[in-house]
């Protein structure tokens, strides 16, 4: 049998009742060649079918992900060969699937590798009983264990490349490379070859696992990893010097309590895991910059935090402080250590210390948080963090959920102290895949650098720094795809560096629509605005400040997050005000402008009406002033420019709101931004509603744009409030001089941005285009200027009102 861990994990049916997806990219047919020259015998002669079926194969398991399965298995056919087709659900309509006569489903889609799965392809040869296996460009043709274990089930495997397919290929064509492992090759089979994901339940190989960032390949659930695992994915290779690892420099254990079996079992745990204790600690290079760096580990005593676990984070705090270095923690752990008692809970206190002394430095802090996070961990080091990140679905709580459930008498909600509720409820920044951890993590060390550390500047600089540095990961990964006699590692190093520095991901793309995009974009505006009739303009030439509040709501209008994307590249986004929830009105984060790092606070509306109900029409809450105050408030202790979009019609107003202190939230606000000792710039990019608006507009420089609006209340209320009478909202807008123009003439903004003929609606790029260049010019302009002067100009600005 193929492993001791039995399963029916593949589905043999009707394939063509799966929904269709889009075709996948076959694998590289040269690449192919070339790495299967180690393992094909050199002097075996190729096949053809009717060769493999004289060679006793009556039933063959076809697996192929590209476009060439039909001729295979009309191949197969016509040498007298039953194939069934191995196949995704979303290759379910492919034609060589409907061709098939029997048919094997190995997962969900083709590009999670499913097909190149060494346990699902030989499950599926024993589901379909197939004496050989014809793979289709397939990593699999050079695996050494899988063509072991093939082998040990007297099954042959075949190979051919995809460019061998043409239009001649036929039963007789001989084209079908034999593939065997070495003589002397080991068969390594054992439960541990094979990992069941505890979320969706399937089998994978677990080397596949491994190479996946140990994440699900079906599912992406992410299993947990080692410290070792985590420092080999993070960290630049080779540069990682670990601290307290050995007896002269650990820290020594104790035993406060005199716990029963307590050392014993200390001494039980370092045989078992290779560690000395629960948390591996140190100094490596990410993208080439130093950080001090501690993973916790949770194969030890569930990562519990002890005396010595303890000290080693003290410590490693305490050194990054000495040597002006930033800390990374990756937090994994069920919370202080019981058998030591109250010295357990003083870890707590003593780490929050040494953490406190590191941000008086001026150095920054990244918590990393990874499943589970919980007890004395969450509340302490894991929460203390300038950026707090969490993998997806990572527990993370403070009380465990069973003895809540048991105090409140309440069943709990199945998000509860997960990530995602986290995020939600405003506790953590972001919630960061695996693969993106190591490209988050550079970004954000360059973007709080001091520009004399020598730190990469610009994103586009640290994508360079991250492929000119890999990881030992990514080193083995470059590797396993390479035979060793053949090509020599660098060269495959070098493509995936070159690879992953041409890679611009979505994430953090600057958003700017395609030209088809763009133009099918003003031909929507321009149809749209043809509807205005001769009397609506002739009310707009009368009328100006009325006609830029319509313009101003024009639902068509770019929002203010295509100005903020615009502006900067490589985003960070953080969300929450750390506690209570997060406010989407609000999108506050980090970025680069012009390759230098600004803070980025934005008042978005949302672009269509499901994003704009997530939003609250852009009405920020308490919570989401909140955000922008923390975000701020770090931006002046970095050092970082603070640039603001505003586009609201004011505050949210609402019972919650006033409970929550929306009138503090605002008044901190002004406080704050009245004394950063950063520049400061805002831009007023459609509506500017009282002091909602206000709150984000106490600058160094003020501008906006000629449809943008600015007020002490909206028209309609303004209207109610003095005439009793909404319906008046025109005139109220005329009265209280809305149009910029105007309101460039009291002086309260410094320029009026041009929009292009119609308005930014219409010439949506020329808009853009105007709020970057002023933005770039002001923070050059006041970068430029000593802080108290900017202070004092500031201040000046403000008091002439």
């Amino acid at each position: 049998m193929l492993r001791s861990k039995k399963t029916a994990y593949v589905t043999i049916g009707n394939a063509s009742a799966v929904p269709a997806a889009p075709a996948a990219e076959g694998v590289d047919a040269l690449a192919c060649e070339q790495e299967s020259a180690a393992i094909y015998a050199a002097t075996e002669p190729l096949k053809s079918l009717v060769e493999v079926r004289s060679a006793g194969a009556a039933r063959v398991l076809v697996v192929d992900a590209g476009t060439t399965g039909e001729s295979i298995v009309a191949g197969c056919l016509a040498a007298g060969l039953v194939p069934c087709v191995a196949y995704t659900e979303d290759m379910a309509r492919a034609a060589h699937v409907k061709l098939a006569p029997k048919t094997v489903c190995v997962g969900k889609s083709r590009e999670t590798g499913a097909l190149d799965d060494s346990y699902r392809v030989l499950s599926a040869a024993e589901s379909a009983d197939a004496q050989a296996i014809l793979l289709v460009d397939s990593r699999l043709a050079v695996d050494e264990r899988f063509l072991s274990m093939a082998a040990d089930e007297h099954r042959s495997v075949y190979s051919v490349p995809v460019a061998s397919i043409n239009a001649a290929f036929g039963g007789i064509t001989r084209v079908w490379r034999t593939c065997s492992a070495p003589s002397d090759a080991a068969l390594h089979v054992s439960d541990d070859s094979w990992v069941t994901c505890p979320k969706c339940h399937r089998i994978s190989d677990a080397q596949r696992v491994l190479a996946n960032h140990k994440m699900c390949p079906e599912c992406g659930h992410h299993f947990r990893m080692t410290s070792a695992e985590r420092l080999a994915s993070v960290l630049d290779a080779e540069s990682f010097e670990c601290w307290f690892e050995t007896e002269g420099a650990d820290v020594p254990e104790t035993d406060p309590l005199d716990f029963p079996g307590y050392l014993d079992k200390i001494g039980g745990m370092r045989k078992k895991t290779g560690l000395r204790e629960g948390v591996r600690c140190g100094v490596g290079r990410i993208a080439g910059m130093r950080v001090a760096i501690g993973v916790m580990d949770s194969t030890f005593f569930m990562g519990s935090m002890g005396s010595v676990v303890g000290e080693r984070i003290t410590r490693l705090a305490e050194h990054a402080t000495e040597e002006g270095l930033p800390l990374v923690l990756f937090t994994c752990s069920g919370g202080a250590r019981m058998q030591e008692g109250l010295v357990s809970l003083m870890q707590m206190a003593k780490i929050s210390a040494a953490i406190e002394r590191h941000g008086e430095a001026g150095l920054p802090y990244f918590s990393v948080i990874t499943d589970p996070t919980t007890g004395g961990v969450t509340a302490s080091f894991a929460m203390q963090g300038d950026v707090i990140i969490s993998e997806p679905r990572a527990l993370i709580g403070f009380a465990g959920r069973r003895v809540i459930q048991d105090t409140i008498r309440q069943e709990l909600p199945k998000e509860f102290q997960t990530a995602e509720f986290a995020l939600e409820h405003g506790l953590i920044d972001a919630i960061v895949e695996r693969p993106r951890i190591r490209e988050t993590l550079a970004n954000l060390l360059a973007l709080h650098a001091k520009p004399e550390a020598g730190a990469p500047r610009g994103f586009a600089a640290v994508l360079a720094a991250l492929a000119a540095n890999p990881t030992k990961c990514e080193l083995e990964a470059a590797g396993a795809q390479l035979a060793a006699d053949e090509r020599d590692i660098l060269s495959g190093v070098r493509a995936v560096a070159a690879k992953a520095a041409a890679a611009v991901p979505k994430h953090v793309a600057n958003g700017v629509r395609s030209v088809a995009t763009r133009r099918a974009y003003r031909a929507e505006i321009e149809q749209y605005t043809s509807k205005l009739g001769a009397a609506k303009q002739a009310e707009a030439a009368e009328n100006p400040a009325w006609a830029s509040v319509q313009t101003a709501r024009d639902v068509h209008r770019p929002t203010a997050g295509r100005y903020l994307e615009a502006t900067c590249e490589g985003f960070f986004e953080c969300h929450g005000d750390r506690g209570f929830a997060d406010d989407a009105a609000i999108v506050a984060g980090i970025g680069w402008v012009t390759g230098e790092p600004a803070t980025l606070i934005a008042q978005e509306k949302g672009r269509d009406l499901q994003d704009r109900i997530k939003r609250n029409f852009g009405c920020p809450q308490p919570e989401g002033y909140r955000k922008s105050l923390r975000l701020m408030r770090q931006a002046e202790r970095f050092g970082r420019a603070v640039v603001c979009f505003v586009d609201t019609q004011g505050a949210f107003c609402g019972k919650e709101a006033e409970e929550r202190g929306q009138g503090n939230a605002i008044a901190d606000n002004l406080y704050a931004m009245a004394g950063l000792r950063v520049p400061t710039v805002s831009v007023l990019v459609g509506e500017g509603g009282s002091g909602g608006a206000l709150a984000l507009a106490l600058a160094d420089r003020v501008a906006m744009q000629e449809h943008a609006v600015y007020s002490v209340l909206s028209p309609e209320g303004f209207a109610s409030i003095l005439w009793k009478d909404r319906s008046r909202a025109a005139e109220a807008a005329a009265v209280m001089r809305m149009n910029a123009y105007e309101i460039f003439d009291m002086d309260i903004v410094d320029a009026v941005l041009e929009e292009g003929e119609g308005s930014a609606s219409a010439n949506p790029d020329f808009a853009i285009a105007n709020v970057v260049a002023y933005v770039e010019e002001s923070l050059d302009e006041l970068s430029a200027l000593p802080i108290d002067e900017l202070l004092e100009q500031r201040y000046e600005r403000f008091r002439k009102f």
